[in-house]
């Protein structure tokens, strides 16, 4: 009998402890009774949510409280502030450096990121897709699973009907990140090459086949098939070597300036 009053006692004691600790400190309340769900999302990312992201990412950044259509915008859309400016991607390229490639000595991707990171709980490479195939865009939690759009390297309007089909995609950096590294990202800090790979100014979501062939070639070895989008192609290029202090050599510049001729006006963007 003593034994339970004792254990009775010492639950009693216990419980008012707790509620003292969640007066002084009820901040915590959500700590402590919070269910996390895990809903099974793609690299294990749980998934709370179809809003969330920007940040120019420094390693382990929190993304969570970034607004996710200034983050991951729209491939099409100019940036306004820029637009303003008149900035023409012709204008930007003159203000770039120009050098011969570095050594390759010392690359890999793992200088760069070691997996895409989480937006708002969910995969950015899903972000991307999702930005690309807009409206249309099936989900299932985090994973995009079905959609369409129209491809910008083959020009090829592709339309899925299941989530194997969307593993034929794949995210591209419009730079390289093994053209960057040659043209002056080896030299920057870590936080600064981990955001030339994660920003989704530098992400496009395109046909695997058509992402081999470029392979890590720049503009003077390799652009799209799809010629009505070497415009846009060649601009944002231009746009993330800016953004990031990354130079250009001669003949990746020629190409460049032979692109834009056709379209003087087209403008940088996210910049």
């Amino acid at each position: 009998m003593k034994l339970k009053v004792r254990r009775f006692s010492v639950a009693v004691m216990a419980l008012v402890g707790v509620l003292v600790w969640l007066i002084i400190n009820p901040e915590s309340y959500d700590k402590v009774f919070t269910r996390v769900e895990n809903t099974g999302a793609e690299d294990g990312i749980s998934y709370s949510g179809e809003t969330g992201d920007e940040a120019r990412s420094g390693i382990g950044e929190d993304f969570s409280n970034v607004d996710s259509d200034r983050y991951l915008g729209n491939r099409d859309i100019h940036d306004s502030k820029v637009d303003k400016q008149n900035k023409t991607a012709l204008t930007v390229l003159e203000e770039l450096e120009v050098k011969g490639r570095a050594p390759k000595t010392g690359y890999s991707r793992e200088q760069f990121y070691n997996g895409w990171p989480s937006i708002d709980g969910c995969s950015l490479r899903q972000r991307i897709i999702k930005r690309e195939l807009g409206e249309s865009a099936v989900l299932d939690g985090c994973n995009v699973i079905a959609g369409e759009y129209d491809e910008p390297y083959t020009g090829k309007h592709l339309v899925f009907t299941e989530r194997k089909e969307i593993s034929n995609i794949q995210i591209d950096h419009v730079v390289a990140l093994s053209d960057a590294w040659q043209k002056g990202a080896q030299y920057m800090s870590e936080e600064t090459r981990y955001s030339i790979a994660t920003d989704p100014l530098n992400l496009l979501a395109v046909d695997g086949s058509a992402n081999k062939q470029k392979s890590d070639g720049d503009a003077a070895t390799w652009l799209p098939s799809n010629k009505k989008f070497r415009c846009q192609y060649v601009a944002r290029q231009v746009s993330v070597k800016y953004k990031y202090s990354l130079w250009v050599t001669e003949a990746e510049k020629a190409a460049i300036i032979k692109v834009l001729e056709k379209c003087p006006t087209e403008l940088v963007v996210g910049v």
